[in-house]
């Protein structure tokens, strides 16, 4: 057995037994299985937060595009990504873990309604099939190269052992790993660079390094498709079902916070290294007489021109992070779907022990029916997560899909839901999603490419959209969601009243004319 064959099958032990030791914890609570009982300490906090934006989609993804387009292709991922916690913890981190929700969606009840509930749970639904999809691809990938089966063998067998230990501890089981995660990416990036600097050089070729500013401002040379790949990471992961579990997590509102700009800090050190060794992968690999043909550059390179001792670590480090963000998507969806689409729901807060502890008993029998019911979904999501990875093969692309999907439809409604919430009503929420949601859609199946890779799940063939297009629905969709949520707020703004959300997110109404359908 290679080195790297027992770098894989080590990191597997390890998360698979960590995954199932802490599921003791869940204790057949369901707010314990979703939310880790909101307990999570400022390292774990943290730990998980970088895990989940650091996924395997951001590191071969990552190296993937660098290589082949240059260092802000590629670098947009952690860049975004990094963006994105460090926005949440100025703006958002403290005011959600504060309203004692469950899952994303739960906002969007409290402050709009059922409607707006399924609404957005759909929407987020659907971008987190592509997410897992993403993970499950590098993992596929992985397995094919260094393990010998085929990609269609890799993608079900990551995603089975994923499975297994998601639906056995929840976010206890997702939290822990994820600690393990971080730790070895953070080892096996930092290596990787500091032995590539030191044994080959930091080669940057002509056009393609972190100081050509053209790769964010001429669209010729895929400006478009960059800036609305930090775009989308940056504002719509805001908005992430996974990510925001672990907000609501944290043991206070000031972990929260903390956690966000330490994960922050985090991504930026392990991920933009990859991209600066994905600048060398190809004169490196050249040099050696080594064509990567088909596979990730990472992995060839990894393969041909490193240590098996080093290979080993940064496989793990992969592999770890194709787990953490697969089983927090598995989650995080299931809950979604069992929670707010199914309307299975534990209300902690109002339940009172009344007539020899009816209620507290009607309360345990809820919770007993969420924790089973988000279990069960698990199995449909992580299916329709294998149909779309193996339907689409390409990690940055699914990854920057996925939360293009949930900035046209699920951010406006949010932010503006905190920071206009005396404006901000239903019928302006429902606008927003609606149209931000259908013009994000119609973009994707009118344009050839998507993010730089073939549009070979659903394309439309048209002669008004071209791949020069590319990049600019992220803006526009993003910017109809805007737009329709302002115009039909002032429109309605007499008719329709809108939800106030105090500290503690118990909602009360500002205005006549509302119908409460809670």
């Amino acid at each position: 057995m290679s080195v790297i064959l027992y770098g894989i099958v080590g990191i597997i032990v390890a998360m698979l037994g960590i995954g199932f030791y802490v599921a003791r914890k869940v204790k057949g609570d369901s707010v314990n299985y979703i939310v880790a009982g909101r307990g999570l300490v400022l390292p774990l906090a943290a730990a998980t937060l970088m895990a989940q934006s650091l996924d395997s989609n951001a590191t071969l993804g990552n190296t993937d595009l660098v290589a082949s387009f240059g260092f802000w292709a590629g670098a947009a991922l952690p860049v975004g990504l990094a963006l994105c916690l460090f926005l949440t913890g100025l703006f958002f981190a403290k005011p959600m873990n504060r309203m004692n929700l469950t899952t994303l969606p739960d906002f969007y009840r409290r402050k709009y309604g059922r409607t707006a509930e399924v609404l957005a749970s759909v929407i987020m639904s659907v971008a987190y099939a592509f997410l897992l999809a993403g993970n499950l691809v590098a993992g596929g990938f992985l397995f094919e190269i260094f393990v010998g089966t085929s990609f269609q063998v890799g993608v079900f067998l990551i995603a089975a052992l994923v499975l297994t230990y998601t639906v056995a501890g929840g976010l206890f089981s997702v939290a822990y790993t994820d600690f393990l995660q971080a730790g070895v990416a953070f080892v096996g990036s930092v290596a990787l660079i500091v032995f590539v600097a030191t044994q080959y050089g930091i080669t940057i070729p002509d056009g393609m390094g972190p100081t050509n500013v053209g790769q964010l401002t001429d669209p010729s040379q895929g400006a478009y498709i960059n800036l609305a790949t930090i775009v989308a990471l940056g504002l719509g992961d805001i908005v992430a079902i996974d990510f925001m579990e672990r907000v609501f997590a944290a043991d206070s509102p000031e972990t929260a916070r903390k956690a966000c700009f330490i994960g922050a800090a985090g991504t930026l050190v392990i991920g933009v290294p990859f991209s600066v060794v994905a600048l060398s992968a190809n004169p490196i690999l050249s040099s050696l007489g080594v064509e990567a043909g088909n596979q990730a550059v990472l992995y060839a390179l990894l393969q041909n021109a490193v240590p098996p001792w080093l290979g080993a670590l940064v496989i793990a480090g992969i592999l770890a992070a194709s787990f953490s963000t697969s089983d927090g998507a598995i989650l995080g969806t299931s809950a979604v779907i069992a929670r707010n689409i199914g309307n299975i729901r534990v209300d902690e807060s109002t339940a009172v022990a009344t007539d020899g502890g009816s209620d507290e008993e009607l309360l345990d029998t809820d919770s007993d029916r969420l924790l089973t019911v988000t279990r069960l979904m698990s199995i449909p999501i992580t299916l329709l997560g294998i149909f779309f990875a193996i339907r689409v093969s390409a990690t940055g692309m699914l990854l920057v899909l996925a939360f293009d999907i949930m900035l046209a439809g699920a951010f406006v409604p949010l932010v503006l839901g905190l920071y206009w919430s005396e404006m901000a009503n239903t019928p302006a929420a429902l606008a927003s999603m609606v149209g931000g949601s259908a013009t994000r859609l119609a973009l994707f199946v009118l344009v050839p490419t998507t993010y730089a890779y073939e549009n070979t799940l659903l394309y439309i063939e048209n002669d008004i959209f071209t791949a020069s297009f590319d990049g600019l629905p992220t803006f526009i969709a993003a910017a109809v969601s805007l737009v329709a949520f302002v115009v039909v707020a002032y429109a309605t703004k007499d008719s329709y009243g809108a939800r106030e959300l105090d500290r503690g997110g118990r909602r009360t109404v500002v205005a006549s004319g509302e119908n409460d359908d809670e």
